[in-house]
């Protein structure tokens, strides 16, 4: 067999390479991301694809990879991979849905004492040589209502957190969440920017989150209250909330993610909410810790064994979730077919005609593909495998020694 060949991007920890070197796979790293047309070039014989949030999985590229077997995105959001054509062709895609979570609910944290106690423009005027100690515009967090946008895996854990110091939380998502402590969850978005004297973003990238939190959102909140974002950079009208920092409409603001962000860190970054009083920029680190990271590498390079290994899809986002447990003394052929009606009839009756074994077999279906494992006898796979993939109904087929 060929060596299976990995390629992973953008800094990915290094337990993840130790990961697949130790299976025998091929690994190479780089420390950036890559545009379109080099990574068309590059991706070339590559079997596993690893990224973080800033490299772009496009149909274009996918099509370039005809050995792609599967990727995997080393964070929580997917917003960057062609998820429906990955899926039409056969490539599951996984991520770490958890593993940043506390990361990113500490980052949170650590920036509503900041706001309320300006101290970023503090540190800042000292380096310089000012002495600018006052209690004008310093708070506080205790007492004070904190409005979570988004009450998922990060949002729920930014509420515990908030209410050991103290605050008051309430919480606004677009399906019924169990609330957490004494959080309590409203109706609508408008009546949570009212209450709200902190408000922070915890939603993913959708239609619907475009530009969510423009200048009518804005007035809707409270003179002096804060708005946080670490969840995805579109979510924000950046020109919107400049006005609303400058006519001191808001007391401030700290802003981890951007509608454009620089592909490396050689590249210069530009917002316009560059030199505003009480603004927090950080270049998106919410879930850039050693732990966080090491947790990723772990979770994902893990997922991706398993699926290269014995074909589990299990925790895949895109693709129908499958495990099968190995049988001893066969192959197993991985099938990714159209969801058509009588596939599975065609698929047994070429085994059959074969005189093959089947000891085990699984399927699971989306609304455009299914997905099927099957353990035959050693002797009767290679020759199974190689007329199932001639079907005209399958898009990709694998066979596992």
């Amino acid at each position: 067999m060929d060596p299976i060949k990995v390629l992973l991007l953008e800094n990915i920890h290094p337990v993840a390479r130790e990961s697949f070197s130790r299976s025998g796979f091929t690994v190479e790293t780089l420390g950036g991301s890559l545009d379109e047309d080099m990574l068309c070039e590059r991706v070339k014989g590559v079997h596993i694809l690893g990224i973080r949030s800033k490299t772009e999985i496009t149909q274009k590229l996918l099509q370039s990879a005809e050995s792609l077997w599967a990727v995997g995105a080393f964070c929580i959001g997917t917003n960057q991979i062609d998820l429906d054509y990955s899926n039409q062709i056969g490539v599951p895609v996984f991520n770490a849905p958890y593993s940043n979570t506390r990361s990113v609910a500490e980052l949170i944290i650590s920036e509503l004492v900041a706001l309320a106690r300006r101290y970023c423009d503090r540190s800042t005027q000292a380096h310089q040589g000012q002495w600018d100690k006052t209690v004008r515009g310093s708070r506080e967090v205790r007492g004070k209502t904190l409005g979570i946008v988004g009450y998922g895996h990060i949002g729920s854990q930014v509420s515990v957190l908030a209410e050991s110091l103290g605050l008051k939380v309430i919480f606004y998502d677009i399906v019924r969440k169990l609330p957490l402590g004494n959080s309590r969850q409203l109706e609508s978005l408008d009546e949570l920017l009212r209450e709200s004297d902190f408000v922070t973003l915890h939603v993913p990238e959708t239609p619907q989150t475009l530009n969510m939190m423009a200048q009518r959102e804005f007035e809707l909140m409270k003179r002096g209250a804060y708005l946080l974002n670490a969840s995805r950079g579109t979510v924000v009208n950046i020109g919107d909330l400049k006005e609303a920092i400058k006519s001191q409409h808001l007391g401030g603001c700290a802003i981890d993610v951007f509608p454009r962000e620089p592909r490396s860190n050689e590249e210069k970054f530009v917002s316009d909410l560059q030199g505003l009083p009480n603004v927090i920029l950080t270049p998106h680190i919410g879930g850039s810790t050693e732990e966080a990271q090491e947790s990723i590498g772990r979770e994902v390079s893990d997922a991706l064994l398993l699926f290269a290994r014995r074909g589990a899809s299990i925790g895949a986002v895109n693709f129908p979730n499958l495990d099968l447990n190995p049988t001893d003394g066969c192959h197993r052929i991985l099938n990714v077919h159209k969801n058509t009606p009588g596939v599975l009839r065609d698929i047994n009756k070429i085994v059959s005609d074969l005189g093959a074994n089947i000891r085990a077999q699984s399927l699971s279906t989306d609304s455009h593909i299914g997905y099927l494992l099957m353990d035959v006898e050693k002797s009767d796979a290679a020759s199974s495998a190689q007329a199932i993939g001639q079907l005209s109904t399958s898009i990709k087929t694998r066979i596992l020694f």
